[in-house]
Order: structure tokens, then C-alpha cells, then sequence
């Protein structure tokens, strides 16, 4: 699973790595950010009505209300869920998206940090720059209805998660998110379910890397 990941990229940047010929204005500035939770805004690369890529910004996690609680957003769905969980696979069958992203983080199993606190293992790919950008393959879709007391309206994204590479296993052993290669954005985004679902793969460990185990806040910029 991931419940935390980062992207440092620009707007401009962003708009070529992904090919988007639109920029909803939610997507602001797009300003580098090095910690993304579940619940927080984040880049976001779907389909417009007329086709076109659109880069906005959603929360992290579709919303699970709850009775007497905080509403929970759920920010992973398993890649053998997606096509039987009714929670799940209208998303998956209509709504695929792109979420870009330069790093994501898990808790490393036996290390520690400078206050004795399970450190934090940054994952990122490969490449001729520092955390190059990435996409995770995520699912879309809109909720409405009472949230912290308001009634509003937003859109929500998950990730994707399947089983971990042998980069990622020695610290996650269970999961790890669904990372498309290029040439498989746009069956992600526009292909049908069946071509989709063969994309929810581990990404090859020879593209990957551990980028920076523990350290200060600003080693995601490394």
C-alpha cells in the first residue's frame, strides 16, 4: 500500500512529461509537494468529456462516510479488487486516471531515525535526473454530501496497488502502487477494462531504486 508519496514537478513540466493539452484552473501554480497524505489536494491527469488530457487537482482517497466518525478516504485499491468490489469498479471500468508523482515512501521494517522512530524509505525510478517524474495508474470519481460538517462537492483519486518488486519487498512486503510505464498511458487512460487490468503489474525492479532511507524533510528533493 502508499500513504505517502511526493512529485516536484511544475505545471509546465507536468504538461509535457503527460502530454495534457488542458489545465484545469484548480491546478493553480502546481507547487512542488514533498509529502502528499491521504485527504490532501494532489495533481491529478484524466480524460475530458471530449477526450482531451486535462491536468486538475483532486483529494487523495475516494470517500468512505462513516456513521459517527470522520468520513475515511480510502487511497489504495488492490489490483484484484478493481473489477468485482462494487466500491470499486465502476472507477475502474470509466474513470482511470494518471496521478504524476516523483517518489512515494514506506516505513522501513528495521531502521531507524535520529529520534528512534521507524525511518522512512523514499522509492523513486531511475534516470539522468534526481527522481525522475512517474505516474501511478489511479481511479476517479466524484463525491457529494456532507463532509466535516459542510455539504460539498469534489473530486476524489486512488492508486492503484499491486504485489512488490524485489526492490521494494525487503521494505514493504505485501504491496506496492502500480507505476505505468509511458507507452501505457493511454491504454490506461482510454484502453478498454481487460487491456487495463494487464497494466496492474510490480514495475520492473531494474528501473527502480531506494533514493534516501530516514534523513531530513528536504532529501525527497535529492
Amino acid at each position: 500500500m502508499c500513504n505517502l508519496y511526493s512529485t516536484k514537478q511544475s505545471v509546465d513540466e507536468v504538461r509535457s512529461w503527460f502530454k495534457v493539452t488542458r489545465v484545469n484552473p484548480s491546478a493553480g501554480n502546481l507547487p512542488a509537494q514533498p509529502s502528499i497524505f491521504p485527504a490532501h489536494d494532489a495533481p491529478v491527469v484524466r480524460l475530458a468529456d471530449d477526450g482531451e488530457r486535462e491536468l486538475t487537482v483532486m483529494k487523495w482517497g475516494f470517500v468512505l462516510p462513516q456513521q459517527g466518525k470522520a468520513p475515511k478516504h480510502v487511497n489504495n485499491c488492490r489490483d484484484d479488487k478493481a473489477t468485482t468490489s462494487n466500491f470499486w469498479k465502476a472507477s475502474f471500468r470509466e474513470r482511470r486516471c494518471l496521478v504524476p508523482a516523483s517518489s512515494f515512501a514506506e516505513y522501513h521494517p528495521t531502521e531507524r531515525d535520529e529520534k528512534g522512530r521507524k525511518a522512512i524509505a523514499w522509492f523513486a525510478l531511475k534516470g539522468d535526473e534526481p527522481r525522475p517524474p512517474f505516474a501511478f495508474a489511479g481511479l476517479w470519481r466524484s463525491f457529494r454530501g456532507n463532509y466535516k460538517g459542510e455539504l460539498t462537492e469534489f473530486d476524489t483519486h486512488t492508486i492503484m496497488t499491486t504485489s512488490p518488486n524485489e526492490v521494494v519487498k525487503p521494505i514493504h512486503s505485501t504491496r506496492m502502487p502500480v507505476i505505468l510505464d509511458p507507452s501505457d498511458y493511454e491504454t490506461w487512460l482510454a484502453g478498454s477494462p481487460d487491456d487495463a487490468i494487464k497494466l496492474t503489474k510490480p514495475f520492473s525492479a531494474d528501473r527502480m531504486q531506494v533514493a534516501v532511507i530516514g534523513g531530513n524533510q528536504d532529501d525527497w528533493r535529492a
